[in-house]
């Protein structure tokens, strides 16, 4: 029953994350603007860079962001498969197991059921790494969003962004 109500609510989230995350994406010949590339003077300049461009192409930073933990949990297939077998047994027990079931002499709850489910899937969770995914997706979005928010000359419009600021 909680995952229909959950199922029901996926369109409603799909239809608010294209109002607000992906309708601040910008083209990509305005991302990727190879005439706008340039060495910042010094770190005041960088550090400007930064700040506006981590704003103005936040849509695009966000996509680069899930593009990379896409990328990084289809090729680490320990993760891929600790985490399918955590998520599909938590839904096998709810689905099929609401109830306490005998087996033999032996009575067979959702809590032993959930205790059996994270006795083994916590060391397979342990073997694949997570910490060691999430660390290098941090890191390699860092780099890449950093580096192009700081080469990136803003456009004529970031010298008006003050002033509409101030207004």
């Amino acid at each position: 029953m909680a995952t229909d109500i959950i199922l029901s609510r996926i369109p409603d989230y799909i239809k608010s994350l294209k109002e607000t995350r992906l309708s601040g994406l910008r083209p990509p010949q305005e991302f990727f603007n190879v005439q706008q590339i340039s060495r910042p003077a010094d770190l005041n300049q960088a550090t400007t860079r930064i700040s506006y461009n981590t704003r103005y192409f936040s849509g695009n930073y966000g996509l680069i962001v899930a593009v990379l933990a896409v990328y990084a949990l289809l090729t680490n297939y320990w993760l891929l498969i600790a985490l399918g077998f955590l998520f599909g047994g938590f839904a096998a027990i709810n689905k099929w197991a609401p109830e306490p079931t005998q087996v033999g002499d032996y009575l067979v709850t959702q809590k032993s059921l959930y205790t059996a489910l994270f006795v083994i899937g916590i060391p397979m969770l342990w073997i694949a790494a997570p910490l060691s995914t999430i660390f290098w997706i941090v890191g390699a979005s860092a780099f890449l969003i950093v580096g192009h928010a700081a080469l990136l000359e803003p456009g004529v419009e970031s010298e008006y962004a003050a002033v509409q600021d101030s207004v």
